[in-house]
C-alpha cells in the first residue's frame, strides 16, 4: 500500500482499502483490527505471479506490505517448527512443476509467500527441499538472551521463552512480548532463510476468537520470513532505540530505511510473487 493509501500518521487511522486484480474483488482482513490489500498485475513464470499472503502489517516508510508470516506448531517435546505446505505436481505452462500449498485456518497457505527479494532462489524456499523445519539460532544472534543460552544451530523450545510476559531489553515496553532471531529450512542449504520468533500474550489474545490465527500461532507464539519488502534489508523487534522516531519503539524497524512493521497486526496482502528459478 502506498503513502497515499494511509492516512496521515497523526490522525491514528488506516484507511479500509479493497483491490480488485484481474476483474475479481479481494479483500484481506487483518486478524487484529485492519484490512487491506496490495494490488499488482500478474507474473509469467513457474512458481511466481499474483500471490495473496498473511503478513504483520507495514505501518510506515517505504516499504510497499507487510512481511509474510509463517505458521508455526509445537512438536510433542515443546520444539518450535514453521509448518511447511504439502507438495504435489502440478503441470502449468504445458510443463510439470512442483508447488507447495495447503488450506490453513480458511486461507490458501503457499510458498509462494516468500518468493520476494531473491529468497525464490534459495534453496530452503523450493517446495521439495528436505527439512525437519524447526526454527534454530542463527551465527549473530539479535539478543543478549540468546547469545547466552544458545549455540548457533540450537532449536527453540517454549521454555526458552518462559519469561515472555515481563521480558524487556530497554526499548520500548517490557512485557509486550519476548523476540528471537533465527534461520528456518537452511541446514546445509548455502543461503539462510532468515526470521523472527516472538511470543506475546497479545498473540494469545487474538487467536482466541481468530480462526487464522488459531491455525497459525501457538502458546502466544508467531513467526515471520525476516526480510524487508522494501530492499531486502533485515529488520529487528526491539532492536533498535531509533524506532521510537519512526513509529512505535514495540514495531519492527528496519535501519535501512526507516519501515516499520506491526507484529501484532496480521493482514492479507496482495503482491507479485518472483518465480522460482529454473
Amino acid at each position: 500500500m502506498s503513502a497515499d493509501d494511509k492516512y496521515p500518521e497523526d490522525s491514528g487511522r488506516r484507511r479500509f482499502v479493497k483491490g480488485v486484480v484481474g476483474g475479481s474483488a479481494l479483500a484481506g482482513v487483518g486478524a487484529v483490527g485492519t484490512v487491506t490489500v496490495n494490488s499488482a498485475t500478474a507474473s509469467p513464470g513457474a512458481g511466481g505471479g499474483s500471490t495473496q499472503a498473511w503478513a504483520i502489517e507495514n505501518t510506515g516508510g517505504p516499504a510497499p506490505r507487510g512481511m509474510p508470516q509463517i505458521p508455526i506448531e509445537i512438536d510433542s517435546e515443546g520444539y518450535i517448527k514453521g509448518v511447511w505446505p504439502d507438495v504435489e505436481t502440478v503441470t502449468q505452462g504445458g510443463r510439470q512443476i512442483q508447488i507447495a500449498e495447503m488450506d490453513l485456518g480458511g486461507s490458501t497457505y503457499s510458498s509462494e509467500w516468500f518468493q520476494y527479494c531473491g529468497v525464490e532462489g534459495y534453496a530452503g524456499i523450493q517446495p521439495g527441499y528436505e527439512s525437519d523445519n524447526y526454527f534454530r539460532t542463527g551465527s549473530n544472534p539479535a539478543y543478549d538472551w540468546q547469545s547466552a543460552s544458545k549455540e548457533e544451530g540450537d532449536r527453540f523450545h517454549v521454555d526458552d521463552f518462559n519469561d515472555y510476559e515481563e521480558w524487556g531489553n530497554g526499548i520500548g515496553d517490557s512485557g509486550t512480548g519476548k523476540p528471537a532471531s533465527g534461520r528456518w529450512r537452511s541446514e546445509d542449504a548455502s543461503d539462510v532463510v532468515p526470521i523472527q520468533l516472538l511470543r506475546s500474550t497479545r498473540i494469545e489474545e487474538a487467536a482466541q476468537d481468530d480462526e487464522w490465527l488459531q491455525a497459525s500461532t501457538s502458546e502466544g507464539f508467531i513467526a515471520w520470513l525476516n526480510k524487508c519488502t522494501h530492499f531486502c534489508c533485515v529488520p529487528g523487534y526491539k532492536q533498535s532505540a531509533d524506532a521510537a522516531r519512526f513509529g512505535n519503539p514495540n514495531s519492527v524497524y528496519c535501519q535501512c530505511h526507516q519501515s516499520t512493521y506491526d507484529p501484532f497486526n496480521l493482514v492479507q496482502t496482495l503482491f507479485i510473487s518472483r518465480p522460482r528459478p529454473d
